[in-house]
């Protein structure tokens, strides 16, 4: 087959796993975690990290390629439904909307916009796939501990509720 072909087939791929890992992640979410949502989303971006270092290792190996490219599908969209559903969560019921509407604004202007479209580009052209590489790391470990600050305040609100 073509580069082109098994290009075509490692994207399906990824596309593909990505039906079945928001649905994991929000499963889990509310029944293992009983509603929690950073706990899971840090799991998942932990996982997201790995894949995306066997890539980076394994970058010459279409067969571990593909695989990472997988498993990088079946876990990021998971993290990226919670957003919104633990924005959902947190807000009070009257800035429900305004809460969806701000987390959907910045993870596509910010997220999709400025950083996967622009950004990663930029640095991939200018100074190389390791560079790339590196920064989608970064970003990995950056959601972790984003997502481990508003952990605090998930448990606070979950404690306050078995109160009430």
């Amino acid at each position: 087959a073509s580069a082109l072909t098994r290009a075509g087939w490692a994207y399906f791929a990824y596309e593909f796993a990505a039906i079945p890992g928001p649905l994991l992640c929000g499963w889990l979410s509310d029944k293992l975690f009983k509603g929690r949502r950073a706990l899971p989303t840090m799991i998942f971006m932990a996982l997201v990290a790995v894949f995306i270092g066997l890539y980076w290792a394994f970058i010459d190996n279409l067969t571990v390629v593909i695989i990472a490219l997988i498993g990088i599908g079946f876990f990021i969209y998971g993290p990226v439904m919670l957003i919104g559903v633990q924005a959902l969560d947190l807000a009070p019921k009257n800035a429900a909307g305004t809460a969806a509407g701000l987390t959907g604004f910045f993870g596509y202007f910010f997220g999709t916009f400025i950083l996967a479209n622009w950004l990663i580009g930029l640095i991939a052209q200018k100074v190389g796939w390791g560079a790339t590489f590196t920064l989608l790391l970064a970003a990995c470990f950056l959601a972790i501990l984003f997502m481990g600050l508003t952990y605090r305040e998930e448990q606070y609100l979950v404690k306050k509720e078995k109160k009430d």
